[in-house]
């Protein structure tokens, strides 16, 4: 791949401490502009910290987090959750229909979505109109979790920020929501951020991919890596997932 990609995010010596106890130490990386960059790594290796970092939900202890080569700390917040928008694992539903939920983002900035537009998002999430005054929460996992990306792209973002978001679902739903995302990057040019456990989802869907363990970041590159890395560390993960 060309290595002169830009970089939509970049961290320089960014560390994170609670209580005096280290939980990022010392990241420093670029995370490409409209490519899909995995992070993987054991459980408390750092990565949703890392990810928090990427919004401004939490701050570096020191260091520097720069959204296009601006530091975060500079950019007006309410634009910032606009051009990042995050999906979490357990797609957090509001009671009402789905219709309100999509329109969700428009409702806090006091402006109305039609049912048009709702319509379009919704397709774009894989899902067709007669979802649309459904109840939201008698949706299936993997429906919930299509009208939280639905949700997330309705601010038209210029990053998405994805946690663990098939980690709960069947092998059908997860790989249509692999199809999903790696379409929306393709269309929309939106550049990724996705934790995964799944080394072989890592390496399905990313361009890049991080691996992090106990708050560093062990090594970096194209996800080929996954497979011809020479670092210890990172074959012995390798190994105990797939052992699972």
């Amino acid at each position: 791949m060309n290595q002169t990609n830009t970089a939509a995010i970049r961290f320089d010596k960014v560390c994170y401490e609670v209580d005096q106890m280290s939980i990022l130490y010392n990241i420093s990386g670029s995370i490409y502009e409209e490519k899909i960059t995995t992070l993987i790594g054991p459980s408390g290796a750092g990565k949703s910290t890392l990810l928090k970092m990427c919004n401004g939900l939490i701050s570096p202890t020191s260091g520097e987090t720069l959204v296009d080569e601006e530091s975060i700390d500079l950019i007006e917040p309410t634009k910032l959750r606009k051009d990042i928008g995050i999906v979490l694992q357990n797609a957090p539903i509001i009671r009402g229909t789905v219709f309100e939920n999509i329109a969700l983002p428009f409702t806090l900035q006091q402006k109305k979505l039609t049912e048009k537009e709702a319509i379009l998002f919704l397709e774009a999430a894989g899902l067709d109109h007669t979802f649309l005054y459904r109840r939201a929460e008698d949706l299936s996992g993997g429906q919930k979790q299509k009208v939280s990306i639905a949700r997330s792209i309705v601010n038209k973002p210029k990053i998405l920020l994805l946690d663990e978001i098939t980690s709960a679902l069947d092998p059908t739903s997860s790989h249509e929501i692999e199809q999903l995302i790696s379409k929306i990057n393709r269309e929309s040019k939106v550049t990724i951020i996705w934790i995964t456990h799944n080394i072989e989802q890592a390496k399905r869907v990313g361009d890049y991919t991080w691996i992090m363990m106990d708050g560093q970041l062990i090594e970096s590159g194209e996800s080929g890596l996954l497979d011809t890395t020479r670092n210890e560390q990172v074959k012995q993960f390798a190994n105990r997932v797939y052992k699972k």
